[in-house]
């Protein structure tokens, strides 16, 4: 049984994703986790104070099941899948991150300096995930999608302002692990 614990290989879960992205086109849905919080939103009353909430939510209630799907699947995954919770990271990263001050890189899923619940009472930690909040948010609209939007459903439909956008997630994300994280830290 010692294979549930090990990450599958891509022959097994790159099929898988297409086979789902086959099936949402098939019935002419959309993936992408941006647009199922659009509908949460939405079903809270968010379209009393901005038009962009202004839409029929009930015509996308499936993609709830999405969010519980994701939410249900990666605690069944962390907690009964699992056998190591650190991620593999090289360990010249580790090295780099400890550098940083970041003494759980290697250690732990996510570093717990950021992500740990006593980052409600720094205030610097706090502010950090506000703001990349704010980015993440304002990006998604922006790019008209969250990045598991484009970079699966967009790309597997050939969309060329997916392609775009993917290539804008990298360079931002490039930009800021190795120009911004090291000021910010």
């Amino acid at each position: 049984m010692n294979w549930i614990f090990e990450p599958w290989p891509w022959y097994i879960s790159g099929p898988m994703i297409a086979f789902i992205m086959l099936l949402l086109l098939l019935v002419g849905k959309r993936f992408g986790m941006s647009s199922n919080l659009r509908t949460i939103c939405t079903m809270c009353g968010a379209g009393k104070k901005a038009d962009f909430f202004k839409f029929d939510w009930k015509s996308q209630r499936w993609g709830l099941v999405v969010i519980i799907g994701a939410a249900i699947g990666g605690y069944i995954g962390a907690n009964f899948l699992s056998n190591d919770i650190a991620v593999a990271i090289n360990p010249t990263t580790i090295e780099n991150l400890n550098a940083l001050g970041f003494e759980s890189a290697g250690k732990a899923y996510l570093p717990t300096e950021l992500f740990d619940n006593s980052v409600f009472s720094d205030f610097k930690g706090l502010l950090l995930l506000i703001i990349g909040g704010l980015f993440v948010g304002f990006g998604a609209r922006y790019a008209g999608g969250c990045t598991s939007g484009h970079a699966i459903s967009g790309l597997s439909n050939l969309q060329l302002p997916s392609l775009i956008a993917v290539i804008g997630f990298f360079a931002g994300g490039l930009l800021m692990i190795h120009v911004l994280f090291p000021l910010i830290f």
